[in-house]
């Protein structure tokens, strides 16, 4: 993926990783709530949400930082910070 898919990715399809930090955040309390006693049963499919949760959490969180980063350095060239192919 050369820089340029990556800025684009990152700045104008932000409502992936926004959407994918979503799922993660309702995976991961899905799962934490199945970690209660009452649902001995469902042990397996609570680690595994809570396990994706907090990997959807992070590549979220990784977009939003790189979306950032792309921000800043546009404010500070005074230019639109992307780079040509």
């Amino acid at each position: 993926m050369t820089p340029l898919m990556l800025q684009t990715l990152v700045r104008d399809f932000a409502f992936i990783h926004t959407g994918i930090s979503v799922l993660g955040n309702a995976a991961f309390v899905i799962g934490s709530v199945l970690f209660f006693k009452a649902f001995d049963q469902y042990y397996t499919l609570a680690v595994w949400l809570f396990v994706v949760g907090s990997a959807g959490m992070f590549v979220g969180a990784l977009g939003e930082f790189a979306r950032k980063v792309y921000e800043a350095l546009e404010r500070r060239c005074g230019r639109s910070g992307r780079t040509t192919a």
